[in-house]
């Protein structure tokens, strides 16, 4: 293990998930005296259980740490101290050599049983493009791993910003839920947002209970998928306009110094696929959003409460596929803009711009696969 201090910029993330971050220290100390976060961890090891995840794009001097080429790793930040971040952490990489060994040390792990279950829970996270808190649950998820419902809150900061996008797609049904007589203002369609966006399901959102005709239990998943589209609904609508930047972008950059003829040849490949399995990702994205879209206008415009309650219920089998898709398209964006900032002359050499797009196109998986999956999706 090295020490790290990168979770300096950290302290503000407060206790939730963000797509790069997963702050279980924050959420550790928010969450220290609830009983149900205290017997349903998502680590055996207390350490572990405090620490700080985060997606990290692989400098020059950390790629020889993996035994295969990789650009994104999945790095694990152990604070010195929980309550002030600023004094660092020691930090390892998932999979990384001497993985295992590391994670020993650091869990202090007294049977195979928990050492394994925390080992396997790892893995899963680095296996997933993105932490945003819907992916992340499913994943755990569909692997038979449920802890408690703390560790999937949304971050304040993605909070505030996906409010005013929240109050346009819910003032339709605020009016609905409270009366189309009633008069609704916008400030009660504020406050409900805000109960929806949080991590507790509480009396402000009775109303929309009582319209989709729930029981507590199933309400409060439904309440976790609706949040869930609402979160990707708006990440596609800001990383929109980025993506297709990045994509011509793509399409027009031309390696500096001498590329052979079986580069060139790579390059145009490459460039046609991947601009390709990002609109495939892209179209598949919205294929599912619409599904959503049209059991909400369902509920609003036929008063089908039903078909949106059931939808909810079953809706986050979609996640992952959501999560995997713009997880993809984004880390294309943020590699380019990291690669090549605003204002700077994209210059780069051929053997570079080779592992570049070799790692776009991994990003996607199985490049014909791939489309072809979502081809039949679609």
């Amino acid at each position: 293990m090295r020490g790290d201090r990168v979770i300096r910029s950290l302290n503000s993330l407060g206790a939730a998930s963000s797509s790069r971050v997963l702050n279980l220290c924050a959420i550790a100390l928010a969450q220290a005296g609830d009983e149900n976060h205290k017997n349903n961890p998502l680590f055996e090891s207390r350490a572990l259980n405090s620490a700080i995840v985060l997606k990290h794009r692989l400098r020059a001097n950390e790629t020889d740490l993996f035994s295969a080429d990789r650009a994104v790793a999945t790095k694990i930040i152990i604070p010195f101290q929980k309550t002030d971040l600023k004094l660092g952490g020691q930090s390892f990489f998932v999979e990384q050599r001497g993985f295992e060994e590391i994670l020993r040390q650091v869990g202090n792990y007294k049977d195979n049983g928990t050492f394994d279950h925390d080992r396997s829970v790892l893995i899963m996270l680095d296996r997933i493009p993105s932490l945003d808190p819907f992916m992340l649950r499913e994943q755990l998820r569909s692997n038979g791993v449920e802890p408690d419902a703390s560790y999937f809150a949304i971050s304040p900061a993605d909070q505030q910003r996906i409010h005013a996008y929240a109050v346009r797609e819910m003032k339709r049904l605020t009016t609905m839920a409270q009366g189309a007589g009633n008069g609704v203002h916008a400030d009660s369609t504020s406050k409900m947002v805000s109960a929806l966006l949080s991590n507790d399901v509480n009396e402000k959102l009775e109303p929309l209970r009582l319209t989709l005709g729930m029981q507590q239990g199933d309400f409060n998943e439904g309440v976790f998928s609706w949040r869930g589209f609402i979160y990707y609904k708006w990440t596609l609508d800001e990383f929109w306009p980025e993506l297709v930047q990045t994509l011509r972008e793509i399409r027009a950059v031309r390696p500096s110094g001498h590329a052979s003829g079986e580069q060139k040849m790579f390059f145009a490949d490459s460039k046609q696929t991947v601009i390709r399995n990002a609109k495939l990702a892209a179209d598949e994205v919205v294929r599912i959003l619409k599904i959503y879209d049209a059991a909400y206008n369902g509920l609003i415009d036929e008063q089908k409460p039903k078909l949106f309650r059931d939808f909810l219920l079953e809706a986050p089998m979609f996640f992952l596929s959501i999560g995997d898709r713009l997880g993809a398209m984004q880390h294309v964006t943020s590699f380019w803009k990291y690669r090549f900032p605003k204002g700077a002359r994209h210059t780069i050499g051929p053997e570079e711009l080779t592992m570049m797009f070799q790692d776009f196109l991994s990003s996607f998986g199985n490049p014909d696969e791939t489309s072809a999956q979502l081809v039949r999706a679609a």
